[in-house]
């Protein structure tokens, strides 16, 4: 079977690495983080710590998908060189950069195959990096998305915010809600249900709030080789998760991943989240296949 050329476009919150995009033909376009009025492309014009210390100087800081102007001249130029194109984006319940993705695409004329990731960050890096795996493997643009669609029904995504004030800036949590919690120190547990971010549990503490999203992943547990945990400048909450989880399965392969600015503009510095991907006979690597090649620089 003749392997198809496949171009992969993805934003800047699926946190590939540009070394392994660049081998692999992976175009990543960056959603733009706004401080004081002032708008940074995410990773290129502005790093993890610049961004930090900015947002703690100014309170007016959010975020924004690219402009379509950059996807139609991406897809006008990727449609004359490869067989097909897959995109793989955020969630559209919280950003309109996949919608703007497929317009662009549209008016290029570009048939682009295109895909709500329904998340952000790690699942998204795991989707194209299985995909290119699959696409090695002789399998078309349609068989790879439909793969793929198994990986979004049996992903995980919890989020444990270290504060309310910045998810209550971005819109996330409204005002009753945001006093009523820094009244009664009320810790929540989020979590990605179809695209949108909603609350699993209040609880009074944060250990607590450790606890009951340790036991939720305790439950899928046999049936995951990999968990992220990723953090917003909160190293230390992220390597206790890492203890915990080794004590709980020791032959899961951990990874501790930093959250890109887009994430921490909305959840705020020192949120921690923790995301897996069931295996199933549809979304997993056959154990004779070649592995997955991951960038050194993810891991902790």
């Amino acid at each position: 079977m003749t392997m198809k050329s496949i171009a992969w476009v993805t934003d800047s919150t699926s946190i590939i690495d540009p070394e392994f995009a660049k081998n692999n033909h992976v175009y990543i376009i960056p959603l733009r983080i706004i401080i004081n009025n002032e708008c940074y492309k995410e990773n290129i014009d502005i790093t993890i710590d610049d961004f930090y210390e900015k947002m703690r100087q100014h309170e007016k800081v959010g975020s924004s998908q690219p402009p379509i102007g950059e996807f139609i001249e991406l897809y006008e130029r990727l449609k004359e060189v490869y067989d097909e194109i897959i995109a793989v984006h955020l969630s559209s319940e919280l950003s309109g950069t996949y919608n703007a993705s497929m317009q662009g695409a549209e008016i290029a004329e570009a048939n682009v195959i295109g895909i709500d990731a329904k998340v952000g960050a790690y699942p998204i890096r795991e989707m194209i990096m299985r995909g290119i795996h699959w696409q090695k493997k002789g399998l078309s643009g349609l068989e790879i998305k439909a793969k793929i669609e198994n990986i979004i029904q049996n992903m995980s995504f919890y989020l444990i915010p270290a504060s309310l004030t910045q998810l209550h800036r971005s819109g996330r949590v409204s005002g009753s809600q945001f006093v009523l919690s820094q009244l009664l120190r009320i810790n929540l547990l989020l979590r990605f249900d179809e695209g949108k971010v909603v609350v699993v549990e209040k609880i009074r503490t944060m250990k607590k709030t450790q606890q009951a999203l340790l036991e939720i992943f305790k439950q899928d547990v046999g049936l995951v080789s990999d968990v992220c945990i990723m953090h917003s400048n909160n190293l230390e909450m992220a390597l206790k998760l890492e203890e915990d989880i080794k004590a709980m399965a020791p032959d899961i392969r951990t990874e501790i991943m930093t959250y890109i600015p887009a994430v921490a503009v909305h959840a705020g510095e020192g949120t921690v989240g923790l995301s897996w991907i069931k295996n199933t006979s549809i979304n997993s690597i056959h154990p004779g296949a070649a592995p997955l090649v991951f960038p050194e620089a993810l891991f902790a």
